[in-house]
């Protein structure tokens, strides 16, 4: 039986990416939020509080949750790339998808800030040098410096694993 909770598997880093792996990475990252809003189109508000397995996130947070997260990626890019290996703030996510924005906020927020957010954050490592993916973030949680060639993989991974959270969820349940 699959692993509700990662129904992509986990994810390895293949890396260091070759400037070709790196373009479809990039291009995966960019058209994500449409692939978002491709899933949910026609979902009911009960489907939408529905969770995507037992014990689980409803798909509702876990498109906020992706928000919330991809804005973090975006400021933890950021900072690596002006600064020499910063500390991060980790963040509660759990905690965060329970907080009363995820409840009463359209998610056609959520997706407009993801569409956005991805342009600009796809234009960031377009326009990266090669040196630029070897720069590094501190996270304080896994008391690991992350290069970022790793969180280009990694969140590419990140929004087809929640966007596979969806789809499986909607193939299992018939809509």
């Amino acid at each position: 039986m699959q692993d509700l909770r990662y129904p992509i598997g986990l994810f390895v880093y293949e890396g260091p990416y070759s400037p070709e792996q790196r373009s479809e990475l990039i291009k995966s990252i960019l058209h994500v939020p449409s692939q978002y809003r491709q899933a949910l189109e026609g979902l009911s508000e009960q489907q939408l509080n529905m969770p995507y397995r037992e014990g689980g996130w409803t798909v509702r947070q876990v498109v906020h949750h992706v928000a919330d997260s991809h804005m973090n990626g975006y400021v933890r890019t950021k900072l690596a790339l002006t600064e020499a290996n910063p500390s991060i703030k980790p963040y509660e996510e759990a905690r965060w998808a329970d907080l009363g924005d995820t409840f009463e906020t359209p998610l056609d927020v959520s997706l407009s800030l993801l569409e956005a957010l991805h342009v600009r954050w796809v234009n960031v490592f377009k326009t990266m040098q090669e040196a630029d993916y070897q720069k590094t973030f501190f996270h304080p949680g896994s008391q690991q410096s992350v290069t970022l060639d790793y969180q280009l993989g990694n969140y590419d991974w990140h929004g087809r694993h929640h966007l596979a959270h969806v789809t499986r969820l909607k193939e299992r349940m018939g809509w």
